[in-house]
Order: C-alpha cells, then structure tokens, then sequence
C-alpha cells in the first residue's frame, strides 16, 4: 500500500525527515537525490534517527554512534562502548548488541515521495 509521505524538495540531499504514517515511525533519508524510508528508532536503544547523522548511506545514531544501512537497514557498528575510570567495557557486552533497521521501500513520482507499508 503506498501512501504519499513528502515532496522530494522537503528533504535536502543528505538530508533526513521523521514522519509518522499509519502508526510506524519512519525516517526518509536523501541519499544521493535516491530516498531511503528506515524506521525511526535506534536499533540499540531507540533514539531518534533523524537527530543523528547522515554521511553517504550510512546512518549514525546520535546516542551512542550506532551506524546503520539505509539501502538495507543492516547494522553496521553497534554504540561505541562507554568508558569508566577503572576499566574499558567488552565490546561484546549483551547491552551492545544493536539489531538491523526495517526499511521500506520508496517510490519517487512527479516530485511526491510514496512509501510503501506493506
């Protein structure tokens, strides 16, 4: 089901916008003038996307520098590990663990952006 969520003018190339459609949260990223739809929250503890920052394809998360796929919605890093004065967290802590992003596709049409929630 597609349903029109912007105009391509309203996000600037590498930029982002955070909609809501039909209940999912959703952020629509400009990559190059091709849209990317990925869902809004962090897959490590659900920051929001469109506060973050887009270099390219790849999606930091502004919380914890998370880094995401918009083409896929892969997880590509998970938060960077904190530091305390008395030793340096395991990168393979369970608390680190970040999941993939769903992603939807993205249909560009007479300067209108369409999402497709199926």
């Amino acid at each position: 089901m597609l349903i029109k969520a912007a105009e391509e003018k309203e996000i600037a190339a590498g930029g982002m916008k955070a909609f809501t459609l039909n209940g999912r949260e959703i952020v629509l990223c400009n990559y190059g003038g091709t849209f990317y739809a990925v869902e809004r929250a962090c897959g490590h503890a659900g920051a929001r996307l469109e506060r973050g920052a887009l270099t390219g394809w790849i999606l930091t998360c502004p919380l914890h520098y998370a880094q995401f796929d918009i083409r896929s919605g892969a997880a590509l890093s998970g938060p960077v590990p904190g530091r305390t004065e008395s030793r340096h967290p395991d990168p393979a802590d369970p608390s680190l663990v970040t999941k993939g992003l769903r992603t939807w596709p993205v249909k560009a049409e007479n300067g209108s952006l369409y999402i497709d929630l199926q």
